[in-house]
């Protein structure tokens, strides 16, 4: 097949997609396929037609994930063309001449349904759930609305509209953006100084903010392929919380699959995520992710659509659990997105 491996981006995750980017191209390569790796921002300058036919990697380098977001402003500042728009250049185009589009996005644009609407009206074929789905997922108040409909436990929360919000949360809670990703923007708060701050933090990403109920426990993640549970992970940082460091930093956190549970625990847990997934209208495959208090109640924290392919990555060990290698992974999603296009044709 022709696969573009779409990558890069403007969100506060562009590190970390391209490190899963690499990585599905260098797998879906060794299968076999014809796979370009694109930079969705960048672009490519040359000329579109012939892509495929010289089998370019036009991503040459991916440092492993800083510790620290991304400099966006030097990213943009590496378009020639003044960054008029979001796709960079040629990139319509090499992804019209795909059998199919890997989505190696993450955050922002990439996992809240604008490119896959922008390609919905394209006519290009793409990995993972819809524009709808991703964009109800990706707003963490949104999801929390239908996760409480269809009755999958989630934790309590109430909405910011601004800084001076004259909101009084019980300590400790959590501060957290709405539409974020890798935990950017999560902050754990003990008191009021810490609060103020953390608010103030979190409304130079975007205009919403939860305060959410601070839930003590372990946590869990549960990937759902077409409607079917995978093994659970359970993920013990070793200092801190599951924050953007501990999720990309190798040795910074215990992932252990599948999580040492009764039989009846995960089972729990594998069926919350199997709700969630249809409460939000998911196609294809997604992950969820869970705490569990000392009472053994679980809380589901939210549905990530594109979730992460590095190598430190969870859906690649649930899917080790079950003995599928990362290529076999990646053909996997590959072969249910195509099921679901031939499905809508």
């Amino acid at each position: 097949m022709k696969i573009v491996v779409l990558a890069g981006g403007l969100s506060t995750e562009r590190d970390v997609s391209l490190v899963s980017g690499r990585g599905v191209y260098s797998a879906l390569k060794e299968r076999g396929h014809q796979v370009i790796l694109l930079d969705v921002y960048l672009g490519y300058e040359g000329d579109p037609s012939r892509v495929f036919d010289i089998d370019a990697d036009w991503i040459s380098m991916v440092a492993p994930v800083s510790e620290t977001v991304p400099d966006l402003d030097k990213v943009r500042s590496m378009r020639k063309d003044g960054a008029k728009e979001f796709f960079g250049p040629n990139v319509i185009k090499i992804c019209q001449e795909a059998d199919i589009v890997f989505m190696g996005l993450h955050g922002d644009c990439g996992e809240n349904g604008k490119i896959q609407a922008a390609f919905d009206l394209m006519g290009i074929r793409y990995t993972g759930t819809d524009s709808f789905s991703s964009a109800l997922a990706m707003d963490k108040a949104i999801a929390k609305q239908l996760f409480t409909m269809y009755g999958v436990p989630t934790p309590e929360s109430h909405m910011l509209t601004g800084p001076d919000d004259a909101y009084s949360p019980e300590y400790p809670c959590v501060v957290k953006i709405c539409n974020g990703g890798s935990s950017v923007g999560v902050f754990i708060v003990n008191d009021q100084d810490e609060y103020r701050k953390a608010v103030k933090d979190a409304f130079r990403y975007e205009s919403r903010v939860l305060v959410e109920k601070y839930i003590r426990g372990r946590e869990f993640t549960c990937c759902v392929i077409e409607g079917e549970a995978l093994p659970l992970v359970e993920i013990t940082p070793k200092s801190g919380f599951y924050d953007y460091k501990n999720k990309y930093q190798a040795d910074s956190t215990i992932e252990t699959c599948p999580a040492e549970l009764d039989d009846k625990t995960t089972a729990l847990i594998q069926s919350e995520a199997v709700k969630a997934y249809h409460a939000l209208g998911i196609r294809t495959y997604a992950r969820m992710d869970f705490l569990m208090n000392d009472k053994g109640e679980v809380f589901c924290l939210e549905a990530n659509t594109l979730p992460g392919m590095t190598p430190t990555s969870l859906i690649p060990q649930e899917a080790a659990a079950i003995g599928k290698s990362y290529a076999d992974l990646c053909e996997w999603i590959i072969d249910i997105s195509v099921r679901k296009w031939e499905q809508n044709a």
